[in-house]
């Protein structure tokens, strides 16, 4: 590492300093396309992205509980693993994992301390300071090659060719289902948007790409071809063969790379986590190359999975089902898992969006899935006001449809009266669905947690 002035900031004592610094960066919504300022940072580091493999994550939706996934495969071949990933759920460290679990505060702060001292340099030098997202993920592969790991699954920010992540040179690219989102900064349509996204696929890299719309399948093949990726491609040369819904998820066979596996019960819910399980599964495999894995492995791996957030059920009477759906892609998908998987009735949404996204596009997509919205907001700047956002709910749902309750926790209680009075003259179970935003979903997680 380059030698430091001899003035250097004090050391971080806690995890709250940490957040504090950490978050009087640009924040993550505040972008200017760049890797240089992430390339300069990682230098002074001595560029640890590159002491051990990488599986790189882009795509709309799905990427978290991709990355989870793989990460689950590849510790069960007892391969030590670094986990990087965005937004966090409820707290600042879940972004940073190594063999699975978060960093303790400790660790956080650590990791923290050994990056810190190297963010005034870049920040002297460059025309615009480090970002937020910039110094948690160098912080990520700081801590990675310390651990160190024998493989690292890292999941872009935002796009793919300038995310901060992308100083890091993937040996497997994985392209989850591209649709328009963060149109502001990566392009309005479907074609823009996956050459952003394809600029995480690398000379020789291995390209694992989801089921695509045609527009997107082809700038991705273009851009494996003009590097000289191998392609791997759902539908193709791997996918999913039969899904039967089941008690606490579903059972799937997928045929993998190399060979066909049956009866593989994975505890999470909808088609969606089906496809993302045969894109995991197919981004292991070209990782490990001739190395098998056996029925018994990925069996036991995908049994283990768990994507907090993501359709996941944490209180009875009535069902409370949390899930980060924030665009109308994800929204569809989740409305279709839960059509698929469940038989709420009434389903009650609760819904707290963020200002800057198609929240339009996410009411539309359940609107005819729930019998009535409470429409509120998380405690972020960026949330939109529950009135904005029920003048749109209104015209979608209707007046008598919509609830406005300003704040999360009595919106949650409202929600729940109403499927429990539903209930009472329906045919099915009462529930209520808590959508919208990742933040949304992980405070109504730490208001919840720990109920019954």
């Amino acid at each position: 590492m380059t030698d430091l002035p001899a003035a250097v900031p004090r050391p971080a004592e806690t995890f709250a300093e940490v957040e504090d610094a950490l978050l009087s960066r640009w924040p993550e919504t505040r972008l200017e396309p760049s890797l240089d300022r992430i390339e300069a940072f990682v230098e002074l580091l001595g560029d640890p992205q590159r002491s051990y493999p990488v599986i790189h994550l882009t795509g709309t939706n799905g990427k978290t509980s991709t990355s989870r996934m793989i990460d689950t495969l590849l510790r069960s071949l007892n391969l030590r693993t670094g986990r990087f990933t965005s937004p966090h759920v409820e707290k600042m460290s879940e972004r940073i994992c190594i063999d699975g679990e978060p960093l303790s505060d400790e660790a956080f702060v650590a990791a923290f301390n050994e990056v810190a001292p190297y963010t005034h340099l870049v920040d002297a030098e460059q025309d615009h300071p480090l970002s937020f997202f910039e110094t948690v993920v160098a912080m990520a592969y700081s801590a990675f090659a310390d651990a160190p790991v024998d493989v690292a699954i890292v999941e872009v920010g935002m796009g793919g060719a300038w995310d901060a992540t992308n100083v890091a040179d993937g040996t497997v690219a994985v392209v989850l289902p591209i649709a328009v989102d963060h149109a502001a900064y990566l392009g309005d349509t479907r074609s823009a948007i996956a050459l952003e996204k394809a600029g995480i696929i690398k000379a020789g890299a291995h390209a694992v790409l989801a089921q695509q719309e045609p527009d997107a399948a082809a700038v991705l093949l273009a851009r494996a071809v003009e590097v000289g990726a191998t392609v791997a491609r759902e539908g193709v040369e791997f996918g999913v063969t039969s899904r039967v819904p089941a008690v606490g998820g579903q059972m799937v066979s997928l045929q993998g790379l190399r060979q066909q596996y049956d009866e593989v019960f994975l505890p999470l819910y909808g088609a969606h986590q089906a496809q993302n399980a045969a894109v995991a599964l197919a981004a292991v495999e070209a990782f490990l190359g001739d190395q098998p894995l056996s029925d018994e492995v990925v069996r036991a791996a995908f049994a283990d999975v768990t994507s907090p957030g993501r359709l996941e059920v944490v209180r009875r009477s009535p069902t409370i089902v949390l899930d980060a759906a924030h665009n109308p892609h994800g929204a569809q998908a989740t409305a279709a898992a839960i059509e698929d998987s469940f038989a709420f009735d009434p389903l009650i949404g609760v819904i707290g969006v963020m200002a800057d996204k198609d929240y339009e596009g996410v009411l539309a997509a359940f609107e005819p899935h729930l019998a009535h919205l409470v429409v509120t907001r998380n405690s972020t700047d960026r949330s939109m006001s529950p009135s904005l956002l029920a003048e749109t709910a209104r015209e979608i749902f209707g007046e008598d449809r919509v609830t406005v309750v300003a704040d999360l926790a009595s919106a949650i209680d409202v929600a729940a009266t109403l499927a429990e009075a539903g209930e009472a003259v329906s045919v099915g179970t009462g529930a209520v669905l808590v959508t919208g935003s990742v933040v949304t979903v992980g405070e109504a997680r730490a208001l919840l947690k720990g109920t019954s």
